[in-house]
Order: structure tokens, then sequence, then C-alpha cells
């Protein structure tokens, strides 16, 4: 049989390189080797790899704390239909996976097996080369982040509500733990509304700084400041004829809540720099996962605000007062995952549920899709088995976020000092975006 595919080797090792280019030969049309990422873009240029197999550590450091991520990040972007195969030591299998999750084909960890590495790297070049006839595939085979209603009679209540309320205007004010679905239910009920043809507009608006709050939701014109180079739309003119959702709304201060209220009543904006009042017609959607009721009674939130946005509550329940839904919610991830990552898995043995259904999920849906992508990843088995379950150690207090009633400030600065400092691990542990725990360093002066 002929010998198809062109493989490109990126590793700083001589000896590894030498090994593979006697290796990969005797299945491959085609093998080049070079020491360093630096010239992987020419490479590419010239070579048109089907399949890069790529270390994660070289000599040199980058500013995201690993070379081989950020290489795999510039790699898809620039060239989409090659695949990208991680090379990398055992302790560095967290750096695998975060690798895959950025667009990695597969990894191998040192020191291989020649039988798995050929397996490997032949399902990739097999997937490159289908890509390349076909174009990229645009789905997964299921319909990823649409709502998982389960079982329980809390989210039967949910559905109810959300079928009388979807079709109208209503305002909506979503409260739950992080990671119980908030911009999801945002959604369903988007998508189930007369509004569904027009746009949904997301605002994470804990994670807007304070003085480019009017700009970002109301907009600016033409030199309203220095930087104003043009007219910038701001996002109630963007869901103008669709919904406004606004996210993290309990973090807004009290001195932007007032001009946010007058938005909402008003059901019109100016522009920052400019003088004529513009409407906008859109429906309100609102989450947090703070206890807003408190927050009044604390001179934090207005209570006029408060009342104008709660038109219809709905509380998510937490992940641990749905158990029934666990394990169906965990199949559910298994399969998007097993298409997304090139998995023969079809499911959960008796251990891996009993596993599932004991833990408390403190990080409720997003811990648990989290841990069967990462399980879905590491796993060699058609089944998942209790030792394939790879629940984070971590899963502290930190994890529920802002939900433990703590002083919020409390919690980010515990969140830096365990992380060494390092943002995008610590929102990561209390289940917050970057660009929100960022605004909340900048909040508390850290």
């Amino acid at each position: 049989m002929a010998k198809i595919g062109k493989i490109l080797v990126v590793d700083d090792n001589v000896g590894i390189r030498k090994a593979l280019k006697i290796l990969l030969p005797l299945h491959f049309a085609e093998v080049e080797a070079i020491p360093s990422p630096a010239t992987i873009v020419s490479s590419i240029e010239s070579f048109h790899p089907d399949v890069i197999l790529l270390d994660m550590n070289f000599n040199t450091s980058i500013n995201t704390g690993n070379e081989g991520l950020f290489w795999v990040s510039e790699i898809k972007k620039m060239a989409p239909e090659i695949e990208v195969v991680l090379f990398t030591a055992y302790a560095d299998i967290q750096l695998a996976v975060e690798g895959m999750k950025r667009g990695a084909f597969d990894f191998i960890v040192k020191p291989w097996e020649n039988e798995k590495l050929i397996e490997t790297l032949k399902a990739a070049r097999d997937k490159a080369r289908k890509e390349v006839r076909q174009g990229p595939s645009t789905s997964s085979g299921t319909e990823e982040g649409s709502m998982f209603w389960g079982t329980s009679s809390a989210m039967a209540a949910i559905k109810k509500t959300v079928g009388k309320i979807a079709p109208t205007d209503a305002t909506v004010l979503i409260t739950g733990e992080n990671g119980t679905g908030k911009d999801v239910l945002a959604k369903e009920i988007h998508s189930h509304s007369n509004r569904s043809g027009k746009p949904l507009v997301a605002v994470d608006a804990g994670a807007i700084t304070e003085t480019l709050f009017e700009s970002e939701l109301f907009g600016h014109v033409k030199g309203a400041f220095t930087d104003a180079h043009s007219d910038h739309v701001g996002k109630f003119e963007q869901a103008d004829g669709g919904t406004l959702f606004l996210d993290e709304i309990g973090n807004i201060p009290p001195h932007l809540q007032a001009k946010l209220l007058r938005a909402i009543q008003d059901r019109s904006i100016i522009p920052v720099g400019g003088t004529q009042a513009r409407p906008v017609d859109i429906r309100l959607i609102c989450a947090t996962n703070m206890n807003l009721e408190a927050l009044v009674r604390e001179g934090r939130f207005r209570e006029d605000l408060y009342y104008r946005i709660n038109t219809v509550h709905i509380a998510l329940p937490p992940l641990r007062e749905r158990k029934g839904d666990i394990v169906p919610l965990a199949e559910r991830f298994i399969s998007e995952f097993a298409v997304k990552y090139h998995r023969s898995i079809s499911g959960l043995d008796d251990g891996a549920r009993a596993v599932l259904e004991s833990h408390r999920w403190s990080g409720n849906i997003r811990e648990l899709q989290n841990c069967m992508e990462k399980s879905v990843i590491l796993s060699d088995g058609s089944i998942l088995t209790a030792k394939d379950i790879s629940i984070d150690s971590q899963t502290t207090r930190s994890e529920r976020g802002f939900n433990d009633g703590r002083d919020e400030e409390t919690l980010v600065k515990e969140a830096m000092q365990r992380c060494a400092g390092n943002i995008s691990a610590a929102a990561k542990m209390l289940g917050v975006s970057r660009p929100t725990f960022y605004a909340k360093l900048k909040k508390y002066g850290l």
C-alpha cells in the first residue's frame, strides 16, 4: 500500500528527531523534523504538512507559561486544516488536556509506544485530509449548549414557567450558583420568544470597567473622548429588536445602577458624547449568583432597579439537588466530547456512576462538564470506569465562587494567594471568567 501523508515533527531533542526520522518514513510519504517552533510558520508554508507532531516544552519561554499551548493556538488560527498531535512528558498531561481543548487532535506521552504513535498520527492525517476535501465539520453530532431539563420537579416547574413567559416580553431575573446554566437558560428563553429571529446580546456586566460602562452599554459618538475615533454602537442598540442578557448584574456599582435603571425604564439611551436619545426595543434578561435582596438591604443594590428587573424570577437549583440528572448529563457530555476528541466511548459503568452521584459538584453543571471532558480525553477504554473519572482534587469551597456567603474581597485575595498570582488559574478556581476576575481585582485595588 502506498504511503500517504506529510508529518512535521517539532522537537528540540536531537535524539527524538533522529528516531522519528527513521520510524515515521516507514508509514508516511514525507517527514520533516525541526528543532524549534521558531520556524513552524515557514515550514508550514514550504512543506504543507497534514499533521504536526509538536513537543510541548522548548528552551525558550512564552508569556502563557507553556510554549506548546501557544503554538497549538497559533497553528489552528493560521492553518485550521492541519491537525496537531502533542508530544508530552507524563508530568505535562494536564497541559496536553488543555492543548486538546485549544484544538489539538490528541497527545502522545513520552517515552512513546511506536504502535500507538503511528495509529494516532494516521488518524490525525485521515481527519486532516478529509477536512481539506469536505471542509471543516460544523456539527459535533449533538446540540451543544442546549437546555437539559432532566427529571427533577424543580426543573419541571421551571420548564413550565419558561413555556409561559418566553413568548412575552416580560423581564426575567435568573439566579443560581456558578455553573448552574443561567446563560443557557437565557438562550432557551430567547429561542422560544417572538424575538428569536433577532440577536441575543450577552454582556458580562461584572467584567466592564467603570470608565467604559456607559460606552459599552450605550455606545459613544466620535470625539466623545480621546480614543473615540469613530462612533461605537453599544450593547443596547446591538440588541434592538432582540434580547439583552445582562449577566452578573449584582456586580454593577450603585452609581452606575442609576444609569442602567434610566435606560431600562425609558427604553432609550443617549450615547456618550451625544445629545439625542435613541429608542431601543429590547427584551431584558438578567442573571446573578448573588443574593440581590441582601444587597438591597445593605444598600449595595438599588431597590427600584431590583424591582424593575424582577418581573419574573427563576431560581436555578444546584446540581446536588438534582442528583437524578447527574448521570444523564454526564452521558450527554460524553457523547459530545467523544465526537470532539475522536474517542470511541459509549458510556459509564456502575462504578463510574456511583462516583459521579456521590460527588458534591460545587461547580455544578460546569464542573461536571469539565470533568467529563477531561475523563474522555484521558481514557483509553470504550466505557468510563471509576478510575477514569477525573474529578479535580482541588474542588474546594473556592470553586463555589462567591456563593458561600463570605466576603467577596477575601475570596479574591485567597484565590490569588493559592494560585501564586496567576489570574487565569484564580479565575478558574472561583468559577468566573478571566475578565470578570480582573474587574474584581481592580474593584478591590488588588
